[in-house]
């Protein structure tokens, strides 16, 4: 049976947790651990059972700085999860960086083998991670480079850096794989995009040949005092773009968006609004549709 008094004892009680400390210390025994209510992701190491599907990364990570037991600390996706800069696939394995050989991998776990300096790493409720920016640094030299970009873009806009300050590492890490990667990436980073998305769409636009729209873009109106951001825009064509999330299917979002978009067709303005189904699978689309306002108001 559970001791009340002893939960608070066991690292990471209720999300992630080590079995053998929990059943040692009398939170739990090993009947139930081993039942349906619990879910074993690592070498005795344990979560509660989501109610809703797989564990998300957000789980899978803290599983993993448990199965670490204080050897190491999330990285990659893991750390950005962890930092409230989320940009990796639900499906990525869990990440962690360890300074020698020790640590094992296993299924559903990458392990990176690096020395980290200390201002290289932070901590976010008692989780060590890879910093901020020592995070964007990792994720920017390795993958696709769109979604190279949306992890740069990510973090600093969340943690409120200048992704060009990722130079400074790439300059005292000379020999590390990876580093001819930063400049194309720093050559696309937007710190203002609001959204991994946001920038996917507006990585889709520039890789298509059409010239980089500016993020976050302000429209004034003197009359009222009042501001519209647009996600994206060409501002000298009036051409605003943007990502409708799921939050724009909230019924008062809905009707705050009606009035909103109105007002931006009544100052001239041409709005194109995508959702992440257009933006992954009909690329095309989105981009033709760009592609003919760009040229109509060209020839205007």
């Amino acid at each position: 049976m559970r001791d009340p008094a002893r939960m608070g004892e066991i690292a990471g009680w209720p999300i992630a947790f080590r079995g053998g400390a929990a059943v040692a210390a009398g939170v739990i025994t090993a009947d139930v651990l081993r039942g349906p209510r619990f879910l074993r992701l690592f070498p005795d190491t344990y979560v509660s059972a989501p109610e809703d599907g797989p564990p998300d990364l957000a789980l899978r990570s803290h599983a993993a700085y448990r199965y670490l037991d204080g050897r190491g600390v999330l990285s990659g996706y893991s750390a950005a999860e962890v930092l409230g800069a989320s940009c990796g696939p639900r499906n990525a394995p869990a990440e962690v960086t360890v300074p020698d050989l020790g640590q094992r991998t296993h299924a559903g776990l990458v392990v990176h083998r690096s020395r980290l300096l200390p201002g290289e790493i932070t901590e976010v409720n008692g989780v060590r991670t890879t910093s901020p920016l020592r995070t964007a640094y990792d994720l920017a030299r390795r993958g696709d480079l769109v979604e190279r970009v949306v992890a740069v873009d990510r973090l600093a806009n969340v943690h409120g850096f200048s992704p060009d300050l990722l130079l400074h590492f790439t300059a005292r890490n000379r020999r590390a794989r990876g580093n001819e990667l930063i400049a194309e990436v720093l050559a696309h980073a937007e710190r203002r995009a609001g959204s991994p998305m946001e920038t996917r769409l507006r990585m889709l636009i520039v890789q298509a040949g059409l010239p980089r729209p500016e993020a976050q873009w302000v429209v004034q109106d003197e009359n009222s005092r009042t501001a519209v951001w647009l996600d994206l825009a060409w501002p000298d064509r009036r051409i605003g773009i943007e990502y409708e999330g799921e939050g724009h299917t909230d019924r008062d979002q809905v009707l705050r968006d009606i009035g909103r978009y109105t007002g931006l067709v009544d100052k001239g303005w041409r709005i194109y609004r995508y959702t992440k189904l257009e933006i992954l699978r009909q690329p095309g689309l989105v981009v033709g549709q760009l592609g003919r306002a760009w040229q109509r108001t060209s020839e205007t």
